[in-house]
């Protein structure tokens, strides 16, 4: 059974938290939901594809897709982005002092929420057929 929808609609409801998230002002959760929703919608493209995604880093599972899909810069720059918001959004350890929320503000979450819909906006359209699928936008 393909799960891939199902990992799309999940990418795709993180998203959504991550907006909340923004507007609430909890940049810090804001950008680790964006990564959240990014990290689902490529491992629904990986499902779509019949293959298995592992693991959390955006710039990993982007290069194992490499060869099948056409990525774009702006894809590669975004999983980047993301990736460093995966731990240190979380845990206050990551910091010398202080807590992730004292670390993250409006333009970090913005620009998480946007690379974000990016990633969503590919695995959307590798999801809906193969001749979406090239344009990686």
């Amino acid at each position: 059974m393909n799960r891939a929808r199902d990992w799309m609609r999940q990418a795709e409801r993180d998203l959504e938290h991550a907006q909340k998230s923004l507007e609430l002002g909890h940049w810090e959760w804001a950008c680790f939901a964006a990564h959240q929703a990014a990290e689902k919608a490529l491992k629904a493209v990986y499902f779509a594809l019949g293959a298995e995604a592992f693991g959390h880093a955006l710039t990993h599972l982007l290069a194992g897709l490499h060869e099948r899909l056409s990525l774009t810069p702006e894809l590669r720059r975004c999983a980047l982005v993301l990736d460093r918001l995966y731990i240190p959004t979380r845990y206050p350890d990551s910091w010398e002092a202080g807590a992730p929320l004292d670390y993250y503000g409006e333009e970090e979450a913005r620009d998480a929420l946007l690379c974000a819909g990016e990633i969503l906006r590919f695995g959307q359209s590798v999801l809906a057929g193969p001749g979406e699928a090239a344009s990686g936008s």
